[in-house]
């Protein structure tokens, strides 16, 4: 009886663990339990970050939007935005550099996620930058620099633009010349780059000589009167204009027309931008040549920040690449500019 009853227990034994066994062969295996919660997170932080996307809000603090350089650079950033179904906020600082900090203030106080940020001066926005900080908000700096800190600034390589300025000028005038130079909007990043650059173009060559150097704020309006003004002074000793932007470069070709001097003649005068309206001027021979410096920020931006979302590296300064326009190729992409 005890024989029998220890092969009973053996027996019994033996089936609940082949039933064991039989059962645990239809559960997930810990490997495969692993697995299907980590596909279950990833989707869900697939979700998470398509939401964090569609659901940020980016302001764009614009110094000014009264030229066309201006109005490109808005439309570029506004049309990227609204491409990728982004909210943006807007402001316009109206060329006022307390406003502009006001605006940034303002886009802080609305909860922004990123700033984009056309600074309108150098030192002037330090404040801004600062209230930025505090709230935590990162700022990419677009086509100008600002004092503070910021997650990234993309720029054109202004100093290179004014060296190109300078190095054409010079060959074009045979390295003698009698300046004009028109300058930006006076304390600015792009400003002070533009006049380095153009007189470490000019260098090597001591009879081409700046005889008078005014701020016309990046202005067609200003150009043409600071440039009447400067021709009163000067007269005909001028023999050639450098204008930090086209828009000023055309005021001052204004100027000179009306003072009966002939631009691309008795006067050389090269600019830097390339606008529409400098590759007309250009084909026409009234433009020695203008150094491009494209307004078409709103993709990298963008890019920028939904790479920062993910927690992508993003380099502290990106530059543009930009092109020269001259009576060689004017003609080739005056349909195409702005």
């Amino acid at each position: 009886m005890k024989k029998l009853f220890s092969i009973l227990v053996i027996a019994a034994m033996t089936f609940t663990m082949a039933g064991c066994a039989s059962g645990g062969a239809t559960k997930n295996t810990p490997a495969e339990t692993s697995k299907g919660a980590s596909d279950n997170k990833t989707e869900e932080k697939k979700v998470e970050e398509k939401k964090t996307r569609e659901t940020i809000k980016v302001g764009f603090s614009q110094m000014e939007n009264n030229g066309p350089w201006r109005i490109a650079e808005t439309n570029s950033v506004r049309g990227e935005a609204e491409k990728r179904g982004i909210q943006l906020v807007y402001t316009d600082a109206q060329s006022d550099t307390a406003k502009q900090v006001s605006d940034v203030e303002d886009l802080i106080a609305q909860g922004v996620d990123y700033i984009v940020l056309a600074p309108r001066e150098y030192e002037g926005l330090a404040p801004a930058l600062e209230s930025a900080k505090e709230a935590g908000i990162p700022v990419i700096l677009i086509d100008r620099e600002a004092k503070g800190e910021y997650l990234t600034l993309v720029v054109s390589d202004f100093i290179w633009e004014g060296q190109q300025a300078g190095l054409l000028l010079a060959e074009k005038t045979g390295g003698k010349a009698n300046i004009v130079e028109l300058s930006g909007t006076a304390g600015s990043s792009v400003a002070i780059d533009r006049a380095n650059g153009f007189a470490d173009g000019i260098k090597e060559y001591p009879d081409m000589k700046i005889i008078s150097s005014q701020s016309a704020d990046f202005s067609r309006a200003e150009g043409q009167k600071v440039m009447e003004n400067i021709i009163q002074a000067k007269g005909k000793e001028i023999t050639a204009v450098y204008a930090h932007n086209d828009e000023m470069a055309i005021g001052a070709i204004q100027a000179l027309k009306a003072a009966g001097m002939q631009p691309g003649k008795d006067v050389i005068v090269i600019s830097i931008d390339g606008q529409k309206d400098a590759l007309k001027s250009i084909i026409s021979g009234e433009l020695f040549a203008s150094i491009e410096c494209s307004p078409f920020f709103g993709p990298i931006a963008f890019d920028i920040i939904e790479r920062h979302l993910i927690g992508a590296e993003i380099q502290k300064k990106i530059i543009n690449e930009d092109r020269i326009f001259t009576i060689k190729n004017a003609a080739e992409f005056v349909d195409s500019a702005y």
